[in-house]
């Protein structure tokens, strides 16, 4: 079955493109390559549950199995050694991007609390957005009751656009609420 948010870029999202920035081929016209989903967990080096909790948590979310990232130096202030575990992350190509993207924009934004829109200021300047959310609880996914503390993500959507303003038009396109400045 193919995802509504993928059917909708090739038939709607990809014209109104290739208008608006006046493109000659279609392979120039920007598309969503991939999603992280990242996790800093300065804890997990002690608390293992917590790291546990935390892949079945991304894992609920994403619908993939997340992978634990391992500090790549000793930092003696953060009582870190080399090798130990500081966080955990997913990438997300394909079908699964889609419809994880369809969701998070659908579902998860408007069940933040006091939402107004995203920031139009969180690109990179290549065209890739980046959203912090502070609370797992927003996806519709997690229990409340299983939550055993609230810990936060960071978002990342790669595109293949050559400006932050062809991106933010292929993401206003996908539906992204973007709030006025």
């Amino acid at each position: 079955m193919a995802n509504k948010l993928k059917t909708t870029y090739q038939e709607t999202i990809v014209p109104k493109l290739i208008k608006q920035f006046e493109y000659t081929n279609i392979h120039q016209v920007p598309k969503v390559i991939k999603v992280t989903v990242n996790r800093g967990m300065g804890e997990a080096a002690q608390n293992a549950k917590a790291l546990e909790a935390s892949l079945a948590e991304i894992a609920l979310i994403t619908g993939q199995k997340p992978v634990v990232t391992r500090a790549k130096k000793a930092i003696a202030g953060f009582k870190i050694r080399q090798g130990m575990p500081v966080g955990i992350m997913v990438t997300l190509r394909g079908e699964r991007m889609y419809s994880f993207l369809e969701r998070f924009i659908n579902l998860t934004l408007p069940r933040i609390r006091d939402f107004r829109g995203v920031s139009p200021k969180s690109f990179d300047g290549r065209g890739n957005y980046t959203i912090g959310v502070r609370e797992q609880l927003i996806f519709p996914e997690v229990e409340y009751d299983k939550v055993d503390q609230i810990r936060g993500m960071d978002i990342s959507i790669i595109t293949t656009a050559n400006s932050d303003e062809e991106g933010r038009a292929l993401l206003k396109e996908m539906g992204m609420p973007f709030r006025d400045q």
